[in-house]
């Protein structure tokens, strides 16, 4: 076989994968946290144990960082933390808003609802159509979805 010919055919199949790959939008809630905050441990209680289930964790996944660690490198142009816990939603590794502290279940949700609609348009397409958000979870919405853990239904909310 020609040696041109599978240099073109690799480079069309690299060109076609970047196409249709979604691109290096990529999101995170990134939480600054402290073992000693007693607010972190009630964050954790009421919305860590959930949070990774949410459509809200499927368009920015919960990354935790402990504010007596040394600033990892790729967050180090953040403005400095002063409370814990602090929630920084972070795209294209750059902060798109924050939360500072925690004010409760029902006002966290809507909080990170407000900052959600942040997102450039191909994080918000991440949430599958009749998905419940922890949001609307706290204006009251009780729904069951598949739980691919349990295998079987589980409440959202």
């Amino acid at each position: 076989m020609n040696i041109r010919l599978i240099y073109c055919f690799f480079a069309i199949i690299s060109a076609l994968t970047w196409l249709k790959s979604p691109g290096a939008s990529a999101a995170e809630l990134v939480m600054f946290e402290s073992d000693s905050c007693e607010w972190c441990q009630r964050w954790h209680a009421e919305i860590g144990v959930i949070y990774g289930k949410t459509a809200e964790a499927k368009m920015a996944p919960l990354r935790r960082v402990d504010v007596y660690d040394p600033v990892p490198a790729d967050l180090s142009h953040l403005r400095a933390v002063h409370y814990t816990p602090t929630f920084v939603l972070m795209q294209d590794g750059e902060e798109l808003g924050r939360i500072q502290g925690y004010p409760g279940e029902e006002f966290f949700w809507g909080l990170l609802a407000e900052e959600m609609g942040k997102l450039k348009s191909s994080e918000a397409a991440v949430i599958p159509e009749g998905a419940v958000t922890e949001s609307e979870c706290a204006q009251g919405s009780k729904r069951e979805k598949n739980d691919e853990e349990t295998g079987g239904r589980a409440a959202v909310c």
